[in-house]
């Protein structure tokens, strides 16, 4: 039952924690921890970085797909 609750939340969490903790060579728990502790001492600050992130990134890969269809033609 965990280990499916896990999954879910990992499959959908944007792949921030995973994008971070390759540029910074940390592991992605470490990430991930960082954000539950620090939004609990900065009252959810962390957690509006972590969706502008979730947004950038999405952005990010939607634009290099649209780039390779303009270069494929």
């Amino acid at each position: 039952m965990f280990q499916r609750i896990v999954t879910f939340f990992e499959q959908r969490s944007f792949g921030v924690s995973t994008y971070l903790a390759g540029k910074l060579n940390m592991s992605i728990t470490k990430v991930r921890l960082f954000f539950i502790y620090s939004s609990f001492l900065a009252v959810g600050f962390p957690i509006l970085f972590y969706i502008l992130a979730a947004v950038v990134l999405d952005i990010r890969t939607y634009v290099k797909k649209v780039r390779l269809r303009v270069w494929d033609i």
